[in-house]
């Protein structure tokens, strides 16, 4: 098992956000996680990438614990997260921010081949390289930040709500280019708002609901349950 989670809490203040969450994603696996907001996904991304700590429960990554190691520890074995809302670097160029997602990396020779292999895969980037990364379009700055991410040469990449806020046929490409790097031998877990294009993504799903995991399953089969139709398919 590549990423585990077992009986996981996490506290804000005295707030539980995670009440006993318990997942697990298998190495090249695609998992989506989805709920309504509040519901502690993002807090789920967060807790894997040592944003925030557990007040209970383990994390294992690759059969280590990560649960209480520091986000670059946990970025160098190999998990790479793309927060909610893009954040680049907007006074860096393109091909700045791309390079920072490679700062824990010393094999200059790959990053190279690393870089070329982004611009392959959003090639809008590799037109604009030179050009100050707040001057991209929401579309552009997505594509930056996931390509940032890749520079890190994740084992697993994990997103958060990657088509908030962008036009259907930038989130059709993002989706695309989602399921390739999946193919490539990535793992890939995705927050989204959009739970019918998350189950289609996906291989497996968990549904949260107020910090735990109401339901989960193959993903085909969440798209069938009546639940999960009515509450976030709207269907």
């Amino acid at each position: 098992m590549l990423l585990a989670l077992k009986d996981v809490f996490v506290h804000y203040h005295k707030v539980a956000a995670l009440q006993g969450v318990t997942m697990d994603l298998e190495e090249g696996g695609f998992v989506t996680l989805i709920g309504s907001n509040g519901a502690g996904k993002s807090t789920t991304l967060r807790a894997v990438s040592g944003l925030v700590h557990p007040s209970q429960g383990e994390i294992a990554f690759d059969g280590k614990e990560i649960h209480r190691s520091p986000p670059d520890r946990i970025l160098r074995m190999g998990i790479a997260h793309v927060p909610e809302g893009r954040r680049v670097f907007p006074g860096l160029s393109v091909i700045e921010n791309l390079y920072t997602g490679a700062y824990v990396r010393k094999d200059k020779e790959q990053i190279e081949k690393d870089l070329e292999k982004v611009y392959a895969s959003f090639p809008v980037l590799g037109q604009r390289m030179g050009q100050l990364a707040k001057t991209l379009s929401g579309g552009q700055q997505q594509m930056l930040a996931i390509g940032r991410a890749l520079m890190a040469k994740p084992r697993l990449l994990m997103l958060d709500e990657p088509s908030l806020g962008l036009a259907p046929l930038i989130i059709k490409e993002i989706a695309s280019i989602l399921s390739k790097i999946n193919e490539d031998g990535v793992s890939v877990i995705l927050v989204e708002q959009n739970a019918e294009l998350a189950l289609e993504l996906a291989q497996y799903g968990y549904v949260l609901e107020t910090g735990r995991v109401a339901l989960e399953g193959e993903a085909g089969g969440l798209m069938n349950n009546e639940h999960v139709r009515r509450a976030y398919l709207g269907i």
